[in-house]
């Protein structure tokens, strides 16, 4: 009697369990998908080579979440096309005393994206990216902001690359 309760709640706890899988979780529009390449994106702002940064920090996401293998465009399923639209700075904190001077700095990149497939139709909706972080302004705002950039291109990569291997 008592085995028989045991391998009763046995059952119904695992019956839960059934339809899981381990293993990727790609939208359905992308289930043929298992390859990408990844042109340089187009820069559309006046900060110089910030492309090739946010280019190579996008690479290295895919890489490290393992949905898509990064491949070239001829042996690629599909084709990554970024835009870097603009890439804000706002002020979030002004200095005690003296409301117009700005001790930290909110730094937004807004990139737009498409997937396009081996036959140039585009597989789902186009996409948009944003990427944040924030900094704080040292005696020159210029450096303290290039080194922040490093940081907003890594959080614009990890939101780009859920959003196309978890379709959200």
């Amino acid at each position: 009697m008592k085995n028989s309760i045991v391998a009763a709640l046995a059952c119904l706890s695992l019956s839960g369990c059934l339809g899981y899988h381990i293993g990727p979780a790609k939208p359905y529009s992308l289930r043929d998908v298992h390859t990408i390449a990844i042109p340089t994106f187009v820069n559309k702002t006046l900060i110089p080579r910030i492309e090739v940064l946010i280019t190579d920090s996008v690479i290295k996401q895919f890489q490290q979440d393992g949905t898509y293998q990064i491949t070239s465009g001829d042996k690629a399923d599909a084709t990554l096309k970024g835009e870097i639209v603009s890439i804000n700075r706002s002020p979030a904190r002004s200095v005690s005393g003296n409301v117009l001077a700005t001790s930290e700095f909110n730094l937004a990149m807004h990139v737009k994206y498409q997937l396009v497939g081996r036959d140039g139709k585009t597989l789902g909706a186009d996409g948009e990216a944003v990427g944040v972080t924030s900094f704080f302004v040292g005696t020159d705002i210029t450096t303290d902001e290039r080194q922040a950039l490093p940081l907003a291109t890594e959080d614009l990569a990890t939101r780009l690359v859920t959003q196309l291997s978890e379709g959200w």
